[in-house]
């Protein structure tokens, strides 16, 4: 009796979660900026995805050799070309001010930096603060864990020996952050336990997140006189981004504490779409954790689910984000030489967790371990594993998580909760 009880019980715990789940489907916007949104399997219709092993003639991938030479640079181009826009190199008039080297944090256990990044000659704009932790009883170079965060460095970590940031509001002000400090949002101690390093930047030090943000960002560095918009393949402000985390990777490389060939990236949502085009993009970044990237990001686009292209590139919403070239496949995104599978391709064989939750709808976690299942392929051609051949995982199924191409959904919403760093520092060790 008390079996069957607990077996009823555990039925009924299922019912109301999928009760739970559909509930909180029925309230998402079924229309966004104009356009229908589809939260329904059975409305997904059929798609075919571009050949992610096939060259522009025609012929097939069939060794790591040909990938790197002639299908990796190919995929990259098309991705400038018709998603984020062309990125350019290292600025000539780079410098880095060291603001503090060796800080005692966290109790002893670590060493804090506090470093200043100048874009350009101008000194008084387009600088971004890196803060970073590294293991104090290092006997070499440590490994380090890169993130991008919504918020200045000050307002992440509970360290009041951080400088105080500055920020850009959604109306385009920028103000500093605010005195009183927050409990940390990532157990940093953790980390520096187990000799993984982690350091941290705030993505509007870099680009403002707005529209009309371009004259205040790295951008504004490349326009030419007279010129107020981008236009085709120029770069949106994922690129942008993406860039400066290449400016970071160009100071850890200089810096004799940090093992710059074992640095890894992690960022949510936007800054998802950021980290995995980053990867893709700049090879010296060995792992990349990208959480809930979604439309733009890992999701497949083609898939008719949560948001789409339409969604993402309307001019009321994040256009502005991407190469102005994106928006024009509003209708017609079968027509688009790329897909989310061909992006998360270009990080083989380095190793990529994508993590998603069952219930962020709207980013389409399905999506996302479909487009890994596509991807799989590539990383095949270095005898690498990820999902393929398996079925789409329960809520908090780890066992599609710790392969070098990685999978992890959260039971829940949008970005990480405080269970999923434990899991990132599990893959961390074992793939950094």
């Amino acid at each position: 009796m008390f079996k069957l009880a607990k077996t009823l019980g555990t039925s009924c715990l299922i019912i109301l979660s999928a009760a739970s789940a559909v509930a909180q489907k029925e309230k998402l916007a079924k229309v966004v900026a104009g356009h229908p949104v589809n939260y329904s399997e059975d409305s997904v219709g059929s798609y075919t995805l571009p050949d992610v092993l096939r060259l522009q003639n025609g012929r097939l991938v069939k060794d790591s050799k040909t990938w790197q030479e002639k299908r990796r640079p190919e995929l990259l181009k098309l991705f400038e070309q018709h998603q984020f826009g062309v990125v350019p190199g290292k600025p000539k008039a780079m410098s880095v001010q060291t603001l503090e080297d060796h800080g005692r944090a966290l109790n002893g256990i670590a060493v804090r930096k506090q470093t200043r990044i100048y874009f350009s000659n101008d000194t008084s704009k387009n600088k971004m603060d890196l803060l970073i932790y590294l293991p104090e009883k290092a006997s070499q170079p440590s490994p380090l864990l890169l993130l991008i965060n919504f918020q200045p460095n000050s307002m992440v970590v509970d360290d009041p020996a951080v400088r105080r940031g500055y920020y850009w509001t959604k109306e385009g002000k920028r103000l500093l952050a605010p005195e009183e400090r927050v409990p940390s949002k990532i157990n940093i101690a953790s980390f520096i336990s187990q000799g993984i390093g982690v350091a941290m930047v705030y993505y509007g030090d870099i680009e403002p997140d707005f529209k009309g943000g371009l004259k205040y960002g790295v951008r504004s560095l490349y326009l030419k006189p007279g010129q107020t918009t981008v236009k085709d393949s120029e770069w949106g402000t994922i690129s942008a981004w993406s860039w400066g985390l290449s400016r970071a990777m160009d100071y850890f490389e200089t810096d004799k504490d940090i093992d710059a060939k074992r640095v890894a990236l992690q960022g949510t949502s936007r800054l998802g779409k950021t980290v995995l085009w980053t990867g893709a993009r700049d090879e010296r970044f060995k792992l990349v954790i990208a959480s809930c990237s979604g439309e733009g990001g890992a999701a497949l686009s083609r898939r008719n689910y949560g948001e789409g292209v339409e969604h993402m590139t309307d001019t009321s919403r994040y256009y502005y984000q991407f190469a102005p070239k994106r928006h024009s496949y509003t209708g017609r995104i079968n027509e688009s030489p790329v897909d989310a599978h061909m992006l998360v391709a270009l990080m083989a064989p380095r190793p990529l967790l994508l993590q998603t939750g069952d219930t962020d709808y709207w980013s389409d976690p399905k999506g996302e371990f479909l487009a890994a299942k596509a991807a799989q392929p590539v990383y095949q051609l270095f005898g690498k594993k990820g999902p393929a051949g398996e079925e789409f995982p329960a809520a908090s199924d780890t066992s599609l998580m710790f392969n070098p191409l990685g999978y992890y959904m959260h039971a829940g919403g949008h970005g990480p909760i405080p269970a999923d760093w434990p899991l990132y520092l599990q893959y961390l060790k074992k793939f950094l």
